[in-house]
């Protein structure tokens, strides 16, 4: 019997990239899903004259939406001359990086917070035709009517992302009213970012059914209102072992946080402000339970003496591969393997003196 294969990727809109898919029918000789194809000058990853791209499958799992036989298949974008990634490729990077520093055992854990939004671009949750709804307060992990907003939504992608398999670790409504949250995790740098799109995907195709839009906008709603972020937890060997390797991977993406925070995603500046629980953009801190720093260290972590640490900058909209990828750099290029501690650099030679020319 033939089963439907939803093939799933990342196009080159900017400032973000969107997700697209389409669904092939495969037959029951087919257990892997092959390549395929698609017409890359209507996503913005070709011209008309040279339009095919190829997908290359790199992540399957259950569909919880068909049911069945039925698959999602996350894939890279690849040239289809050459057979090298698409330039607007960013998971072979991520996995080249992987598996290089394979030995630091890096983990991750995003919280994909969002926003739901009406036809008309307002927050379910805010009035109808205008105006504000009451200060925020009551709605992050609330419950009742004029509180919660979209239930029935979380509920049905939650079950999804269960029955799909993913690594989904919890859920909660955030701080502004029709905001949520879910979070993906821990998994190693590539496969962190392979489940939160498919994770992304599903909650937009399940929105559908509802006429409702998901807004990976970093600010939805300007003025006294939280913006969304996709906080990114991570650790190591040796930061899950002993909390001077925690302080010291704080330390090496200090030295690199503009680096970092350029690649966070788009409109960071509107959210990273210093105001409602976020540290400035063009600052870098970190504390122990401080939700106004860069980096957040959990109070339980710093009680254990072990752990790991949360980069709180990261916007909803980033891409994961970029995020995992770079910290992943970042802390493995500074810090020894097993211990954690900073990478002694070897002092620089100095040039030798300059002799003065003589003659006899």
């Amino acid at each position: 019997m033939a089963y439907q294969a939803e093939y799933i990727w990342l196009d080159g809109t900017e400032p973000t990239n969107l997700l697209r898919s389409k669904t092939r029918i495969l037959h029951d000789e087919i257990s892997e899903p092959p390549i395929w194809g698609f017409d890359g000058s209507s996503t913005n990853q070709a011209t008309g004259d040279k339009s095919d791209c190829v997908l290359k499958p790199v992540f399957h799992c259950h569909d919880p939406i068909r049911g069945g036989r039925n698959v999602l298949v996350m894939c890279e974008v690849m040239i289809a001359s050459t057979g090298r990634p698409h330039a607007t490729d960013t998971r072979a990077a991520c996995a080249r990086t992987e598996k290089k520093y394979a030995d630091r055992e890096m983990w991750f854990g995003l919280e994909q917070e969002y926003t739901m939004l009406r036809a008309d671009g307002t927050p379910l949750g805010f009035p109808e035709g205008g105006g504000q709804p009451a200060p925020q307060g009551p709605y992050y992990c609330g419950v009742g009517t004029g509180r919660i907003m979209g239930r029935e939504i979380i509920e049905r992608h939650t079950q999804a992302c269960i029955d799909a398999g993913l690594s989904i670790s919890g859920t909660n409504p955030e701080v502004m009213p029709g905001q949520w949250e879910f979070q993906i995790g821990p998994l190693g740098p590539t496969a962190v970012g392979d489940q939160l799109h498919v994770a992304r995907w599903l909650l937009h195709r399940i929105a559908e059914d509802y006429d409702v839009i998901i807004s990976l906008d970093a600010k939805p709603v300007r003025g006294d209102w939280n913006g969304a972020g996709c906080h990114t937890n991570f650790s190591n060997v040796a930061m899950r072992e002993n909390y001077e390797a925690i302080i010291n991977a704080c330390e090496a993406v200090g030295d690199n946080y503009m680096k970092l925070v350029e690649n966070y995603g788009h409109d960071i500046q509107s959210r990273l402000t210093g105001l409602h629980e976020t540290a400035p953009w063009d600052k870098f801190s970190y504390g122990v339970s401080d939700r106004g720093s860069s980096i957040r260290i959990p109070w339980q972590v710093e009680k254990d003496g072990k752990g790991y640490a949360e980069d709180r900058r990261p916007n909803a909209n980033c891409d994961p591969y970029v995020v995992s990828r770079m910290i992943t750099e970042v802390i493995c290029e500074s810090l020894e393997p097993k211990t954690g501690k900073k990478v002694k650099k070897a002092p620089a030679k100095k040039a030798p003196k300059k002799v003065a020319a003589t003659t006899k």
